[in-house]
């Protein structure tokens, strides 16, 4: 099968699905609250009145429901509308078989006191169930004006690359001086002594001839 055939057969059971709910729900509804309006005629009610009861129990399991929708994220409120959807469901379930085993015969005093308590039991559960979709949907207002609004982030800025610094100009530091030490004494060096130049000429030198000395002489 292509999908485009099974598309168009899950459309196709959703819709009846809807369709089918929808129709036993309204059927359900027709018979529960002729039933329910039957039961506060027993119950010695006004006859002219006595279609307000089923718009009381019924009414009441709507309003239930639609809390449990609204308060989903809300744990208190919704335990509250959850705890009043079982007992209405309970009530209406309850007033339904009564009525079968009355067959037709008025109810006894206790059954009639219960039947007659619904209403006002009702009228103050249904009160409450109100204030609290009122408080849950303020809570809600509070909570989107409390919200950040989102501000639109400005993309940084490409860094340039960090100049170097200038190089710092050398301190002069003086040198230490250095310590004393002992002078020596100064030496005292001869003077070199210069040739005399004589201007007159040399002496000639006479050659001395040998003298022979006779040993018996001396």
């Amino acid at each position: 099968m292509r999908a485009a055939d099974q598309s168009a057969g899950m459309r196709l059971a959703r819709w009846s699905a809807a369709l089918i709910i929808l129709g036993v729900g309204a059927a359900a509804f027709r018979l529960s609250f002729s039933t329910l309006e039957d039961l506060a005629r027993l119950a010695r009610m006004p006859a002219d009145d006595a279609w307000l009861f089923p718009l009381i129990v019924d009414g009441t399991i709507l309003l239930a429901t639609f809390g449990l929708l609204v308060c989903a994220h809300h744990q208190a409120e919704r335990r509250f509308f959850l705890g009043v959807l079982v007992v209405g469901s309970l009530v209406s379930v309850a007033g339904n078989s009564v009525h079968a085993v009355a067959a037709g015969q008025p109810l006894p005093g206790w059954a009639a006191a219960l039947v007659a308590a619904v209403a006002p039991i009702s009228l103050l559960v249904d009160t409450h169930g109100l204030a609290l979709l009122f408080r849950v949907a303020a809570r809600q207002r509070a909570q989107t004006h409390t919200e950040p609004e989102s501000v639109p982030v400005a993309e940084p800025e490409p860094v340039s690359p960090a100049e170097p610094e200038p190089a710092s100009e050398p301190v002069a530091v003086p040198a230490p001086e250095p310590a004393p030490t002992s002078t020596p004494a100064p030496v005292a060096v001869p003077a070199p002594v210069l040739p005399v130049s004589s201007s007159r000429s040399p002496r000639p030198t006479q050659t001395m001839l040998p003298i022979a000395v006779p040993v018996g002489s001396v």
